[in-house]
């Protein structure tokens, strides 16, 4: 529904608002890499907040992890935190590609064929994914937009209740929130080290100046200054540091369990 004479219909401004938040805005003049440039298509509301507030920032965290974290750790080190992140990423898609083939199930079931749809203007927007994790977080989140206006549909139809749908809700919006704080806490953690790595050298370089080891001393002051110059700021955290979030790799909540679908009676009796 585009216009209505019965009531002012959005014609972009709820975007807008989302697009003008400071503080969705990630740093990332420090990404340098190429990416490949896709356009949003986000209908709902949570994917619409959930992209302009984690996105980027997720992506600066892996940029700084596989590319920084490379030039001052060991890579077996960082091999390992990019397979966590991906081992999450795969969780929180399963999870919520089992949530769509529920709601579709439960939509068939009670021959529901019309799906809700949004009154606002879509997101779209020119993006630039600048790695496989950020190609996988973006899929993921218009996966969440794919499942949101199947529930909005099944609380209207009475089909589960409103506690229920915004149970669900919350969940698949954590999932993806998980995957953003995994990627910062990670770059924080990546970022102590190659602290740690740089105060070392500092050491061996005041150690060689005492003991007449020019070579050992220039190292270490060009390390040092890399550190000064390169060493690029964590990415604008893209949620509260107090806000709690479940890891992802968590089962949804008992409460929030999908209304099952009745097995016919002859199904039954034929087992």
């Amino acid at each position: 529904m585009t216009h209505t004479r019965l009531a002012v219909i959005d014609q972009g401004e709820a975007n807008e608002r989302i697009l003008n938040k400071e503080e969705y805005r990630a740093d990332f003049r420090k990404v340098e890499g190429a990416s490949l440039k896709r356009k949003t298509q986000l209908a709902s509301p949570e994917a619409k907040r959930m992209f302009a507030r984690c996105f980027y920032s997720f992506q600066a965290s892996m940029y700084f992890i596989t590319q920084l974290g490379r030039t001052k750790l060991d890579h077996s080190v960082v091999e390992r935190l990019e397979e966590d992140v991906r081992a999450a990423l795969e969780a929180g898609t399963q999870e919520i590609n089992e949530a769509i083939d529920h709601a579709e199930a439960l939509l068939k079931h009670h021959q529901i064929e019309t799906i809700a749809s949004y009154d606002t203007k879509p997101l779209v927007e020119e993006i630039g994914i600048t790695s496989s994790f950020g190609r996988r977080y973006f899929d993921m989140m218009h996966k969440l937009d794919i499942i949101m206006p199947l529930m909005e549909t099944l609380a209207i139809e009475e089909v589960i209740t409103e506690r229920e749908h915004e149970m669900r809700r919350s969940r698949y919006k954590r999932i993806v929130l998980a995957i953003s704080t995994k990627a910062r806490n990670l770059w924080t953690g990546v970022r102590r080290r190659m602290n740690e790595h740089d105060a070392k050298l500092l050491a061996e370089a005041a150690k060689g100046k005492g003991t007449g080891r020019p070579a050992v001393a220039a190292k270490a002051a060009e390390a040092a200054s890399d550190q000064t110059n390169g060493e690029a700021a964590v990415p604008q955290a893209a949620e509260s540091v107090a806000e709690t979030v479940e890891p992802v790799t968590t089962a949804a909540d008992t409460s929030a369990q999908a209304t099952e679908v009745p097995q016919p009676a002859g199904a039954t009796a034929a087992a």
